[in-house]
């Protein structure tokens, strides 16, 4: 089956023509993932910025309301996978627009815990919702089992290139 020539043909086309000995056969991939996560981000990034949003404040916020619970900021970063110092801004960023708010940890009062407001809450449910319609709009031109394809090669890219899982944190204990 032959594809309709891409962004990332023409490139390996050219450096064919410049560097013959070249073996450009990871642009197939890698250059198509890039090439894709920008475009997606670029469209969906439209739809966050509709609800107030950046991608990082979303994923901060996401992770807040899938946790169910308040988290330590080391807790959080480890959820995001984002640097410290760019969670602790974003932390008080989101604070004062009342999105979340720190409380003292009952169990060690020197700590604080960051927790999803109730308004919080309600704006990520509602820009998850419509990132989620988004995403299934971007996904339309494909059929299952091309989304399967994809879905599955990915995922086994995502493996070979973080190893094995980590295994989950023990769950905090509790005082008697």
């Amino acid at each position: 089956m032959r594809r309709t020539p891409d962004i990332i043909s023409a490139a390996r086309g050219q450096w064919k023509e410049i560097h013959p000995e070249l073996d450009t056969s990871s642009m197939e991939i890698i250059g198509r993932v890039f090439r894709t996560a920008a475009l997606l981000r670029q469209r969906l990034d439209t739809v966050l910025g509709d609800e107030g949003l950046n991608r990082a404040e979303f994923d901060l916020l996401s992770a807040l309301r899938r946790s169910g619970e308040p988290v330590t900021p080391g807790r959080l970063n480890g959820l995001m996978v984002a640097s410290g110092a760019a969670t602790t801004k974003r932390v008080q960023q989101l604070a004062e627009r009342g999105l979340l708010e720190r409380v003292r940890d009952q169990h060690d009062r020197r700590s604080a815990r960051v927790r999803i407001t109730d308004h919080g809450a309600e704006l990520i449910d509602r820009a998850f919702a419509r990132n989620l319609e988004a995403e299934r709009e971007l996904l339309a031109g494909m059929n299952a089992k091309q989304r399967e394809a994809v879905s599955g090669g990915l995922a086994e890219l995502l493996r070979s290139l973080e190893g094995p899982p980590a295994p989950a944190p023990p769950a905090p204990s509790q005082p008697d």
